[in-house]
């Protein structure tokens, strides 16, 4: 190896760290950014949102891979990465319905529960062991969003937006515990696929796909610039490092998320929200950084 390569190969854990810690500041600002919609369709915005993504991650894997490439690499999906295509179709529609619904710190602090929610389920279907630590973060996750939902219905919070909110970290452990049982599933293919699955299905429900010039934009920003930048980051630098890092560094969706709301449209999340959100993100930190120090490298799917 020469001092050239050495040095490449050196630098590329700092490469990976910076992309998904890109990865995690390109998702933050999706509620923010649906904020600013005036569309009131749901269903028109998740149509055009998942249009562009897709449409965004298959120009990526047509520049990173060439046509026969991306051609290869959605034969080489199988069923496990239509699985995946699906839970993405159907994370994509709950996140965006959710949000319309009910705040956006609501919506991503559930969100920080999805590694500790994959733990429970993949000792319940893989057999694999849980911690004394890891059900102590699944104990406190439980109380922290226990805090988070009487904060909202307190509020006269709408319970479907809670739901879908709910309904994102078990659907993501669910892709998880897949992904372990195969590690073999491509996701930047099966995150493309699963856009296209979410806006298809959109365009049976949606009302109107009229849209102004000003929305437009916006909705390109959504789908191109949040979902499908922060994926085609993430399943670049995620290679780099080891999977628990990522995970952890992922966090930062969690954080940046509610700070955006607060300073572009004074969505400012209540007391017990807080309360709640800090008790799940402890928990997560605590679980994520145990878990790399027992495990450099728990399994994952390849990222590409």
């Amino acid at each position: 190896m020469t001092a050239q390569n050495a040095s490449s190969t050196s630098a590329r854990p700092w490469l990976g760290i910076a992309l998904v810690l890109g990865s995690a500041t390109a998702w933050s600002y999706g509620g923010a950014i649906q904020r600013f919609i005036g569309l009131t369709d749901g269903w028109a915005i998740v149509f055009w949102r998942c249009l562009f993504g897709g449409l965004f991650l298959l120009s990526f894997m047509l520049i990173r891979d060439k046509a026969a490439g991306t051609v290869r690499l959605f034969r080489a999906m199988g069923w496990p990465g239509v699985m995946i295509a699906i839970g993405f179709a159907a994370v994509s529609t709950c996140f965006v319905l959710a949000v319309s619904m009910t705040p956006v710190a609501n919506v991503v602090l559930f969100m920080a529960a999805i590694p500790l929610f994959a733990a429970l389920l993949a000792r319940v279907l893989l057999g694999e062991p849980i911690t004394t630590v890891t059900w102590g973060a699944i104990a406190a996750v439980i109380i922290g969003v226990a805090i988070m939902v009487s904060a909202s219905i307190g509020e006269g919070g709408s319970m479907l937006g809670l739901g879908l909110a709910a309904s994102i970290p078990l659907i993501f452990a669910c892709m998880t515990v897949l992904t372990r049982r195969y590690p073999g599933i491509r996701m930047t293919p099966a995150a493309s696929l699963g856009c296209f699955i979410a806006s298809a299905i959109a365009a049976t429900q949606a009302g109107s796909f009229e849209v102004g010039v000003p929305d437009l934009l916006l909705l390109f920003a959504f789908g191109a610039l949040n979902l499908g930048l922060g994926m085609a980051m993430y399943v670049t630098g995620a290679r780099m490092i080891p999977s628990a890092l990522a995970a952890l560094l992922g966090t930062a969706e969690m954080i940046l998320a509610p700070v955006w709301m607060v300073l572009l449209h004074h969505e400012i999340p209540s007391v017990r929200t807080m309360i709640g959100g800090s008790i799940v993100l402890a928990a997560l930190f605590t679980y994520l950084i145990g878990h790399m120090r027992g495990d450099a490298g728990p399994r994952v799917p390849t990222a590409s």
